[in-house]
């Protein structure tokens, strides 16, 4: 039996949260094409187990927030935990885009802390789908070059592929351990806080650009019934005007994002779920070291 923990660390918006939900066949972390969706460490459970079903190796991967430069207390807090995982993992996968043909500055700030560990790192290059063969040879002989990296993969993590070659070569970077999961399980994040990065994630798809990075959502009951699942959640928005594009015209924006995150919630829980959303205003929340502890933005 073989176990280990896999960091997965990038600047915003590259596909880790992708490659995560990909490498476990299943969303556990929400996806936007917004900068900055994932705010938690998202720890997600691969377990690979024999013909008989039995575990041969497991790996965790900790999906982090995308590393910039910070503007407020809550990407501090989203820097510091991306950055604090490099201390913590077996492996480092670090992902780019290859879109971006080469290292840019955000990219060589990462860099720059990768050389300063000895854990073994596995570079990414994702979306090869949106370059063709010479440029990413041009990349990857950039990256190469640098002599930083033990192993290099191109994948386009939203069709999957180069996936399995992938994990294939983590095994061998994972040493014999325990289990520390069972097989089962993909995640240990409580359901209550899958629905609540659910209802944010909605909100990003649904609103515009200057809204969603200042919304929160607090889960405050859930009830759990034999055949229905009852969640009441409040969202808080940092201005007046963004409650009212939050709640839009008649309550309906608000509806959208209700309907479309109770029925994920739904096929997660695999039951009913009623799902009542409200809406407050907290100023300056990103700013208060308090109001992001509050919200559940705090190191483990």
């Amino acid at each position: 039996m073989k176990s280990g923990f896999i960091g997965i660390i990038g600047r915003p918006n590259v596909g880790k949260s992708t490659l995560l939900n990909s490498i476990l066949g299943e969303k556990i972390a929400i996806t936007t094409d917004k900068p900055q969706t994932t705010r938690n460490a998202i720890r997600g459970i691969y377990t690979k187990t024999d013909g008989d079903g039995q575990p041969e190796s497991q790996m965790v991967f900790i999906d982090t927030p995308g590393i910039h430069k910070p503007k407020n207390e809550l990407g501090v807090y989203m820097t510091n935990t991306a950055i604090g995982t490099l201390k913590e993992v077996d492996v480092i996968l670090f992902l780019v885009d290859a879109k971006y043909e080469g290292p840019n500055s955000g990219d060589g700030y990462i860099l720059e802390l990768l050389k300063k560990t000895d854990t073994p790192k596995i570079l990414v290059i994702n979306k090869i789908d949106k370059i063709g063969p010479d440029d990413f040879a041009e990349i990857y002989n950039t990256y190469e070059a640098m002599g930083l990296f033990d192993t290099i993969f191109g994948t386009n993590a939203l069709e999957g592929k180069n996936v399995d070659q992938l994990l294939e070569k983590l095994e061998d970077y994972i040493d014999e351990g325990p289990m520390y999961f069972p097989a089962d399980m993909i995640t240990d994040h409580p359901v209550r806080f899958l629905a609540s990065e659910i209802i944010r994630e909605k909100m990003l798809l649904y609103l515009q650009d200057e809204v969603p990075h200042g919304v929160a959502v607090e889960i405050e009951k859930f009830d759990e019934g034999e055949n229905l699942v009852s969640i009441y959640a409040t969202i808080f928005c940092e201005r007046k005007s963004h409650k009212g594009i939050i709640i839009g015209a008649q309550g309906k924006k608000l509806k959208g994002i209700g309907k479309s995150a109770r029925l994920e919630i739904e096929a997660l829980l695999g039951t009913h779920v009623y799902l009542e959303l409200f809406v407050k205003i907290k100023e300056h929340w990103r700013d208060s070291v308090v109001a992001i502890n509050n919200f559940g933005y705090r190191k483990e």
